[in-house]
């Protein structure tokens, strides 16, 4: 079993020491994304946690597309909000429209008192590429 760790050029610099996302036997391990705009992790974030989670799904969408996927692909997710009862329907409402109806992920939604840089919501994925089989490493 071996590892690919990928940086994606245009997804926002680390806020820390981590690749954007690592690869291992078809699986896509994806860093939890934040509202940056670009690269840039100094830049305003978007005003209200609406714009906030359209901007943490492109960042992710960004991520994917450079390993060669889609948000089709996406198999789990967490979301992390800091204002949970403020934020969760209206998130949830951004959210929904970027998959397929009856097609969504697993996902949990959590509650946090705080995100790096002083964001609302982060998000982070696994994803699954087409057609890779998978082999468990149980002993027999």
């Amino acid at each position: 079993m071996s590892a690919i760790f990928h940086m994606i050029t245009g997804a926002p610099d680390p806020v820390a020491p981590f690749s954007h996302a690592v690869e291992c036997d078809g699986w896509l391990f994806v860093t939890g994304q934040m509202p940056f705009v670009n690269t840039s992790l100094d830049a305003p974030y978007p005003e209200g946690i609406e714009a906030q989670t359209r901007q943490v799904l492109k960042n992710l969408q960004t991520v994917l597309e450079g390993c060669g996927l889609g948000l089709e692909h996406v198999v789990s997710v967490r979301v992390y909000l800091t204002h949970f009862e403020a934020d969760y329907e209206a998130m949830n409402a951004v959210y929904a429209r970027h998959f397929e109806s009856g097609r969504y992920p697993a996902r949990t939604c959590i509650g946090v008192t705080g995100l790096a840089k002083g964001a609302r919501i982060e998000i982070d994925l696994v994803a699954r590429r087409s057609g890779t089989p998978f082999k468990a490493d149980f002993p027999t």
